[in-house]
């Protein structure tokens, strides 16, 4: 077996906290930086962090960075400028238990990813960590920066220790998911395997209180990390997420499909609200019959959604749609007459941003982050319930002036505030702050 083991690491010294507005005036000396982005999961469709990685490289190249993405499957969907550096684990969420092969075991990193899934942890993390510093020890010393998308594995500790200039993105503390998901659970064997799925947390929480530099996307993620984690606000940079305003564009020649909504939901995850948005699509067939709603995510076949679709009756009112690219998204949105963000929390929420840069009506829940998004540019009702979101899509149904201002004011509120142009430039200037600061 391969010794690519790592250790846990001395907790480091405290260092000093960013300020909340980076502010490094002389730029002059600038040069383009070589950076080097790690995702342990990127799948484009699968969540927020796929987007993140695809756009903020897009983004950091086209400010004249030199961009690596250092990925495990499923692998992210990048522009042909970034180099994707596939970092293949063995993917048993897709290939399952017995694809075990005898050329596996001669990796340890192998048969801990195997052994954690027979035993109904999630291990990706922690093994993506292990590959990354083998990989970066021998081929790494090049990179200005290295950064982290929420990996949050003892391997980053191992890279801090090593000496490696290393940021880390945590988007939100998964704590909110296994909390969420202990509530939504059915019974007493469910909360068992929710709470063994989530024995990852575990090592989130000592990495994270042990890392040098970490961002987030949100006030709101910055608060609930400094609880969850045990780290100071003040030692978390804010840059928050962008929308790429180029490519989430209004498309005045597509027609409005009438009675259409839209949401872009996990359809699985209790976090995503999907149940309540379900009771509202019930609760609003009586009034408008020919309603339709298109989900863009798949219900697991026998899951908690299926099984809730077919309790309400509403099956022949929903539309499923999954694996799409971008550009048939941008027309779904552009497309429905009202785009609803059922979320019970989002660290960020560009399931609505990205419908606001289209020139959506947006109705949204106060979830998380999801008011600093939206702003007065949608209709916010309180998460979890099912009435009040009801009640603002009627409205808005009613409404088709409402619906034309909101979606104007959704538009300009993601150009002014949430550009991934402006991000970039935001990051780059933290890169140089935490460069600068651990070179003395």
């Amino acid at each position: 077996m391969s010794t690519d083991s790592s250790t846990l690491p001395v907790a480091p010294p405290a260092v000093p906290a960013p300020a909340d507005v980076i502010d490094l005036t002389d730029k002059r000396a600038r040069r383009p930086l070589s950076i080097c982005l790690l995702g342990y999961r990127s799948a484009p469709y699968g969540g927020g962090q796929g987007i993140y990685l695809k756009y903020l490289s897009k983004a950091l190249v086209d400010a004249g960075h030199q961009v690596d993405v250092i990925s495990g499957q499923p692998y992210p969907h990048l522009d042909p400028r970034v180099r994707l550096i596939k970092m293949p684990g063995m993917n048993l969420f897709e290939t399952g238990l017995a694809s075990l092969r005898p050329h596996h075991l001669r990796s340890w990193t192998n048969v801990i990813e195997w052994t954690g899934k027979l035993t109904g942890a999630f291990s990706e993390p922690y093994c993506f960590g292990r590959r990354v510093v083998k990989y970066l020890k021998q081929h790494g010393r090049h990179y200005d920066i290295i950064h982290d998308n929420q990996s949050l594995s003892y391997g980053m500790l191992k890279l801090q220790k090593l000496g490696f200039p290393l940021v880390t993105t945590i988007h939100h503390p998964i704590t909110s998911d296994l909390k969420i998901a202990l509530k939504a659970a059915n019974s007493f064997v469910d909360r068992i395997l929710i709470r063994r799925w989530h024995s990852f947390l575990f090592m989130q929480r000592e990495v994270a209180r042990q890392l040098h530099n970490v961002v987030t996307v949100s006030q709101r993620s910055r608060q609930d990390i400094a609880a969850a984690f045990a780290i100071q606000p003040a030692a978390i940079q804010l840059v928050h997420c962008g929308i790429d305003t180029e490519e989430f564009r209004p498309m005045p020649e597509v027609d409005k499909v009438p009675r259409r909504l839209m949401a872009t939901v996990s359809a699985d995850q209790p976090l995503k609200g999907v149940s309540f948005l379900l009771e509202a699509l019930a609760s609003l067939l009586p009034r408008y019959p020919d309603l339709e709603l298109l989900m863009v995510g798949k219900p697991k076949p026998g899951g908690d959604t299926e099984q809730l679709i077919a309790r309400l009756g509403v099956g022949d009112h929903i539309r499923c749609v999954s694996g799409i690219s971008t550009e048939q998204l941008i027309r779904h949105y552009n497309e429905a007459e009202v785009v609803v963000v059922p979320s019970v929390y989002e660290g960020f929420g560009l399931p609505a941003g990205e419908a606001m840069s289209c020139g959506a009506a947006v109705v949204s829940t106060d979830g998380g982050a999801l008011p600093e998004v939206v702003g007065d540019a949608a209709i916010q009702v309180p998460v979890k319930d099912s009435t009040a979101l009801a009640e603002a899509i009627a409205q808005l149904l009613d409404d088709p002036q409402r619906r034309q201002e909101l979606g104007r004011a959704g538009r300009r509120r993601i150009e002014e505030l949430f550009c991934w142009h402006r991000a970039a430039e935001q990051m780059t200037d933290y890169y140089w702050q935490v460069m600068e600061r651990e070179n003395g």
